[in-house]
């Protein structure tokens, strides 16, 4: 009986042909994907910034509807697919803290369940950030704001100048702090005139390795103001009078600890010469002036001639802007983090810097998986 040999034979499905896969579903392209830039804001106002950013990048801003229901509800409606997409949520807060918070929660929460792969949120102003610390019977809210972040889908937050860079400890995610001290070093340079002349000057001791940072790049004296009152920041709010020194006690009163006097801040005083120069006042956020205008007749009382003030983000709350136009105050410069066109046309001192393109780099670096090392070349530490 003849041996049956089995012979090569060519197969029926082309080479060229996809492979499908069971239930007629063709093999997912498993590279990199692209990316999508949104923004979470629902007023026009707070868009600008991320337009700014979208047009550096050479990319369209995502399209999603974010609005207030007749009952204040945040609804948000993501009109493309973002499925294994990397998203960068571009959110930046108004005075309406709480409204923009809860739209950034609802949104990442919206990409999350669309099979977003990555959710980055660019907070170029992180809220909260001066609830970073216990007061007496307060909580940390920057830290339940973190843990909020987190849970709603966020995998990475890119944001500017973090009020205390301890903060970066809250999240269970990454967090680039970015830096805005080259912008606003550039445009002493560049629209102060005479600058050399100038002296930095920090409005606290606790702003001095801010103003020392500043006053080594620009190779200029440094001056600390010292004495003044702060009360947002105050030490005597930490809990160390809580509870009460007076009390009813029953029974055994324990061990009596020794009675601390309370402190008492001295008058103001300015440690270093600042007569006949510039003074440039640098802080990470200017929110209420008082404690600003308060510096600047200090200053004028010293002889300074000019009054500067460089600071992050501009909040402006309240009278700012009034306060501002009628104080000793040459000129308030801050970055576009925080939207403040209106304060702006109440002040015409307000001058803004723009630092959409160190966030549209971050963007690029942090999807390109490239090093962000370069954003920080010739950034203190302390800065």
């Amino acid at each position: 009986m003849p041996i049956r040999r089995f012979g090569g034979h060519t197969s029926l499905v082309s080479h060229s042909q996809t492979p499908k896969l069971s239930y007629g579903y063709t093999k997912m392209n498993i590279s990199r994907s692209g990316y999508r830039v949104f923004s979470a804001n629902s007023t026009t106002a707070c868009t600008e910034l991320a337009k700014k950013i979208t047009e550096r990048l050479g990319v369209e801003l995502g399209k999603s509807v974010v609005y207030q229901e007749s009952n204040s509800e945040t609804r948000v409606d993501v009109k493309e697919s973002v499925r294994g997409q990397d998203i960068f949520i571009i959110q930046t807060i108004p005075r309406d803290v709480n409204t923009a918070i809860m739209e950034l929660l609802v949104m990442a929460y919206a990409l999350k369940t669309s099979c977003a792969n990555n959710i980055i949120g660019v907070i170029p102003y992180f809220p909260y950030s001066k609830q970073c610390k216990m007061r007496k019977r307060g909580s940390i809210v920057c830290k339940l704001l973190a843990s909020m972040l987190a849970k709603a889908g966020l995998t990475h937050i890119i944001t500017v100048d973090l009020h205390q860079k301890e903060i970066q400890g809250f999240f269970s995610f990454p967090v680039d702090n970015l830096r805005a001290s080259p912008f606003l070093i550039q445009y002493i340079q560049e629209e102060i005139p005479d600058y050399r002349n100038a002296i930095i000057v920090a409005k606290s001791p606790s702003a001095a390795k801010r103003a020392q940072s500043y006053a080594e790049r620009l190779r200029l004296g440094l001056a600390v103001m010292h004495g003044e009152a702060h009360h947002s920041e105050s030490d005597m709010a930490d809990g160390r009078h809580s509870p009460p020194l007076s009390r009813t006690t029953t029974g055994h009163t324990g061990l009596e600890l020794p009675l601390m006097m309370a402190k008492e801040k001295p008058p103001i005083t300015v440690v270093g010469d600042v007569g006949g120069r510039i003074a440039i006042i640098v802080d990470d956020i200017i929110d209420d002036v008082e404690d600003f205008v308060a510096a600047a007749e200090i200053l004028k009382e010293r002889g300074a001639y000019k009054i500067y003030i460089m600071a992050t983000h501009g909040l402006l709350s309240a009278e700012a802007p009034r306060l501002i136009e009628e104080s000793a105050i040459d000129e308030v410069v801050v970055t576009n983090t925080v939207p403040h066109e209106v304060q702006k046309l109440q002040c015409p001192k307000i001058k803004t810097v723009d630092v959409s393109m160190i966030l549209a780099e971050a963007i690029r670096r942090i999807h390109n998986g490239e090093s962000m090392a370069y954003l920080f070349r010739n950034i203190a530490v302390d800065d």
